[in-house]
C-alpha cells in the first residue's frame, strides 16, 4: 500500500482536534476546526499561494491565548516562539538552510500595542509573508561592498495577544477570540514533559499525510461558500483544500465553520470606521428621510448607546470630522459627498441627502438587516425631505407636505 493509502487524513484530523480539545477551551465549535486544520496546512506550505496568519485574540489575560499557541507549538513543523524578534532575525529564521519555520508570535500586543514603538518592519514582515511570492530587500554586505538581496518572508505564523491587531493584519487571519473559562469550563492541565511528546507525535504523523497527499493539494481548487470572496477567499482557501483532502465530516465542518468565523470577524470589524459610519447612516438616521441636516445627524449617532460616535479621537464626532469622513466616499456621479443647502419650513440648514449616499452603501455596506428604526429621540421629531437650495443637478424639488426638523438644524 502506498503512505496515502494508509493515512486516514479525517481520521488524523480528529486525533489533532481532540488534542487541542483536552487542553485548550475555544470560544465555538468552528475554532477546533479552523485550528486543526490550520495545523496541517503549516506542513503544506508550498501547496498555495497564501497562509493565513491564526490570531488567538483576548481582551483580558488568563484567556488561554498562550497555551493555544503552547499546543499549535507541538504540532507544526519546526515551530519557533518568539515575543519580540527583530526583522533581520525573522528573515534570516525563513532563509534558514534546515528550511521554512512555522513562527509562533506570543505577547504580540507588545508589538503592535499602544505602548509599543515603531514596528513597521514587523508588520511588512507579516503581511509580506501571507503570500509565496512574498519577500523584502535588504541590502548585504560590508563596508562599501553592498548589494540588494531579496529574503522570503513566506512562513505559517500563529499569534496571541491581548486587544487588536493592525487592520492588515487581521484582514489575513484566522481569528480566535479567547475568553476565560467559566466555571463549568474545564480542560487538562499542559505538562510539556509528557504532553509535547504526543504532540510531535501527531506532528510527525501529519508530516507524512502531507508528503502523501501534496501532489494532490498542489492542484486544488477547493469551492468556497457562498459569499466568502477577496480576502476572505485567500485566508480559507488553504484551510478548505486540506479538508478536501482529509475526506470524511471535514469538508463540511470546514465550510461551515469558514462562514461562521468570517461572519464573525465582519461582526466584530473596527477596522473601518468609515464603514461603521456608513452602515449606521442607512440603518439608524437615514430611514424615514432623504435629506437630514447635519445637527440631526450628529444628534442621532451622539445617541447611539453601542455606537463610537461619543469617543472619535478622544472627542464627540463633529460636523467637520463628519463632513472629513464622508468626503472619502464618493456619490452615484463620481463626486466626494459633501453636505448640501436645503430648505426647511424652519430655515435652510446644510444636511446630506441619501441619494448622494447610495452608491457609498451599496458598495461598502454589509446587506441591510431590514427595515430599521430611527435612532431619533423623542426630543428629535422625524425629519422629512427638504427644499434643495443650491442650483445643482442633485436638485429634485418636493411638496411642502414636510415635516418640521429639530429647531438646532438650522446650524452646521
Amino acid at each position: 500500500m502506498t503512505a496515502q493509502q494508509t493515512i486516514d487524513g479525517a481520521a488524523l484530523l480528529d486525533e489533532v482536534e481532540a488534542f487541542h480539545r483536552r487542553f485548550n477551551v475555544f470560544p465555538h465549535e468552528a475554532a477546533y476546526v479552523a485550528v486543526a486544520l490550520w495545523d496541517a496546512h503549516a506542513h503544506l506550505l508550498d501547496c498555495f499561494e497564501a497562509t493565513p496568519r491564526l490570531a488567538f485574540l483576548s481582551p483580558e489575560p488568563g484567556s488561554g491565548k498562550s497555551r493555544a499557541l503552547e499546543i499549535v507549538e507541538t504540532l507544526t513543523p519546526r515551530a519557533e516562539t518568539t515575543v519580540n524578534a527583530s526583522p533581520n532575525s525573522l528573515f534570516r529564521l525563513v532563509d534558514a538552510p534546515e528550511g521554512r519555520p512555522t513562527l509562533l508570535f506570543d505577547e504580540i500586543d507588545t508589538v503592535f500595542g499602544p505602548k509599543a514603538g515603531d514596528n513597521e518592519p514587523v508588520r511588512g514582515f507579516l503581511n509580506t509573508g501571507y503570500r509565496r511570492i512574498g519577500g523584502m530587500h535588504r541590502c548585504v554586505g560590508d563596508g562599501a561592498n553592498q548589494t540588494v538581496q531579496k529574503f522570503s518572508s513566506y512562513c505559517a505564523v500563529a499569534m496571541a495577544g491581548l486587544g487588536s491587531l493592525p487592520d492588515t493584519i487581521l484582514t489575513r487571519s484566522v481569528i480566535i477570540r479567547m475568553r476565560r473559562r467559566a466555571p463549568n469550563e474545564k480542560c487538562q492541565p499542559y505538562r510539556q514533559r509528557i504532553h509535547e511528546k504526543e504532540g510531535h507525535a501527531l506532528r510527525d504523523r501529519l508530516a507524512a499525510w502531507a508528503d502523501s497527499v501534496r501532489e494532490q493539494l498542489s492542484d486544488a481548487w477547493p469551492v468556497l461558500p457562498e459569499g466568502i470572496v477577496d480576502r476572505p477567499a485567500d485566508v480559507w482557501e488553504p484551510l478548505l483544500a486540506v479538508a478536501e483532502a482529509a475526506g470524511g465530516t471535514w469538508p463540511e465542518r470546514a465550510r461551515a465553520a469558514c462562514l461562521e468565523l468570517v461572519n464573525a470577524a465582519r461582526d466584530d470589524d473596527e477596522a473601518s470606521l468609515g464603514i461603521r459610519l456608513l452602515t449606521d447612516l442607512r440603518d439608524k438616521v437615514f430611514s424615514d428621510g432623504e435629506r437630514i441636516p447635519t445637527a440631526v445627524i450628529l444628534e442621532r449617532l451622539l445617541g447611539m448607546d453601542d455606537g463610537p460616535w461619543n469617543d472619535v479621537d478622544d472627542k464627540p464626532l463633529t460636523s467637520r470630522t463628519l463632513a472629513k469622513m464622508l468626503g472619502q466616499y464618493v456619490t452615484p456621479e463620481n463626486k466626494p459627498i459633501k453636505p448640501r443647502t436645503f430648505r426647511t419650513p424652519t430655515g435652510t440648514p446644510k444636511g446630506y441627502f441619501a441619494e448622494d449616499l447610495s452608491d457609498a452603501w451599496t458598495r461598502y455596506c454589509p446587506p441591510a438587516p431590514g427595515k430599521s428604526k430611527t435612532a431619533a429621540t423623542s426630543a428629535t421629531p422625524q425629519v422629512s425631505i427638504g427644499e434643495f437650495v443650491a442650483d445643482t443637478p442633485f436638485g429634485i424639488r418636493n411638496t411642502a407636505s414636510e415635516t418640521a426638523t429639530h429647531p438646532a438644524a438650522a446650524t452646521y
